[in-house]
């Protein structure tokens, strides 16, 4: 390993990956540069715009705000872990059939933000959700999309086991 840099184990969608980064490269960095994760976006840089959103251990974090080092040990979901089994969660297959999807920058980081909403509140009211995605900036979509999105997740968990539409909220 070069001088300066720290060998880190992310757990990153359920596997083990070892980085080499400087102490000071942010998690966003890290997850775009070595794994070639790059769902999260590097948006404003400085934790405004919600595009990098990752759940780290189930709550939602700015990785462009996060020291990489610092998340060692811990459990790392991206945008990309959401898919079970290669197919969309029902969270993402809801943006995608409700139109919420604009020009993509910022999606990845309101669907991070729509799943961990869900699985900390599977019934929602419309001002919970505004509250998810508040953090979420988004030039395109005008949000009205987004929150249908989200509804629709909200009633496709609500079926009986059997009979909702696509795969689980997320992988376990």
């Amino acid at each position: 390993m070069s001088a300066g840099l720290l060998a880190v184990l992310l757990q990153v969608n359920g596997e083990s990956r070892a980085v080499a980064v400087p102490a000071r490269r942010t998690l966003l960095d890290a997850l775009r540069d070595q794994p070639g994760l790059t769902g999260a976006k590097k948006g404003w840089n400085a934790g405004l715009c919600g595009a990098c959103n990752v759940l780290i251990d189930g709550d939602v974090i700015r990785s462009c705000l996060c020291l990489a080092a610092g998340t060692a040990d811990r459990a790392i979901t991206t945008v990309e872990g959401l898919a079970v089994d290669g197919r969309p969660s029902v969270v993402q297959q809801a943006f995608l059939d409700a139109g919420a999807i604009q020009c993509g920058f910022c999606m990845t980081g309101m669907i991070v933000s729509a799943t961990a909403l869900l699985q900390h509140n599977p019934k929602p009211s419309r001002d919970d959700i505004r509250t998810a995605i508040s953090g979420n900036l988004c030039r395109c979509s005008g949000y009205v999309k987004v929150i249908e999105a989200i509804e629709l997740a909200v009633a496709r968990l609500a079926q009986p086991a059997g009979e909702t539409p696509g795969p689980a909220l997320a992988a376990e």
